[in-house]
């Protein structure tokens, strides 16, 4: 089935909405995917990107797709290939750096919700003509962080926008209490040693402090 990218843009702005944060994971261990997303969901993280920067990646998402309460994605959707993979591992958005026209023709003809990425204001409106009102701002310390978000909300308000690249629990509130900004990515929620170490209950209680931030 596929979906306008209007659609697309109010189902990612209802998952963006679900939490302040949300977790941007490489998972390299498909053991780990479970445990991973139920102590997220836990700590009140329920939305998950999982990146397709792994060999077990898909692997992860058919896991964490198992998880009650939560919502998984595929991030670093850069082709075609990427999409269909990800929809049939059962990815229920998708994330992406940029865009171009094949990747965002393949998202709607599939039917997944892309958040596309935009570092500029003529990447945010070239989007917007598109019809996508809903975006990722990637990377966004790389890109001017904070002000950069606050100048461009002045000329273009009807963007929204999730912020990847450099968001940590010393910046994610100045990026949250801006009005165009309804999230922010993070991978600080599950770092790697914790991972790897399987130390859920640490990871649960980094998600629940990322869950109270911009209260």
């Amino acid at each position: 089935m596929s979906i306008t990218p209007q659609a697309a843009s109010a189902r990612n702005r209802e998952i963006c909405q679900l939490a302040p944060i949300i977790p941007v994971l490489v998972v390299h261990d498909v053991a780990h995917a479970r445990p991973l997303a139920e102590a997220l969901v836990r700590g009140g993280l329920p939305v998950l990107e999982v990146t397709l920067r792994t060999p077990v990646a898909l692997d992860v998402i058919r896991e964490m797709a198992k998880v009650e309460g939560g919502v998984v994605g595929a991030g670093t959707l850069v082709t075609p290939d990427d999409v269909t993979a990800a929809v049939a591992a059962g990815a229920q958005f998708g994330v992406s750096p940029g865009a171009t026209d094949l990747l965002l023709d393949t998202c709607e003809d599939i039917g997944l919700p892309l958040l596309a990425g935009a570092a500029s204001a003529s990447e945010a409106m070239r989007l917007l003509e598109r019809g996508y009102d809903m975006l990722k701002f990637f990377p966004a310390e790389a890109s001017g962080g904070v002000p950069t978000l606050k100048a461009v909300g002045a000329p273009l308000p009807q963007i929204s926008f999730c912020p990847t690249g450099g968001v940590s629990p010393s910046n994610a509130a100045s990026y949250l209490s801006l009005p165009n900004v309804v999230c922010a990515g993070g991978s600080w929620v599950a770092p790697s040693d914790l991972v790897n170490s399987g130390q859920w209950g640490k990871i649960e209680a980094l998600a629940r402090a990322a869950s109270q931030l911009g209260l």
